[in-house]
């Protein structure tokens, strides 16, 4: 499953970055880093994760929540919330009839 994780540096960019530097991004088996983006002043980051399981990514989380705070979006890409829907539409005409 893909997420969105939503990290606000707490302890600044800095600190987040030092310890990136020096242990990784810690990521746990089953967990997969995808992309990420950082605003321009350097307090947020938004990552696009996979994960076998969202308790995987607790985990992963819990090296890091001393200096950063998540918010974490189970997310779908577009084509496939573009499946579903047209899914949902072909199911709810063919009902109506």
């Amino acid at each position: 499953m893909l997420y969105m994780v939503i990290e606000t540096f707490e302890a600044g960019a800095e600190v987040v970055y030092t310890r990136f530097a020096e242990k990784g991004r810690m990521l746990p088996d089953g967990v997969h880093y995808i992309d990420s983006w950082v605003t321009i002043d350097r307090r947020q980051c938004f990552q696009i994760m996979s994960a076998e399981a969202p308790e995987l990514l607790d985990v992963w989380m819990g090296y890091w929540n001393d200096i950063v705070s998540f918010e974490v979006l189970p997310i779908l890409s577009s084509r496939d919330a573009q499946k579903q829907i047209s899914g949902m539409e072909q199911v709810s005409t063919r009902g109506g009839s």
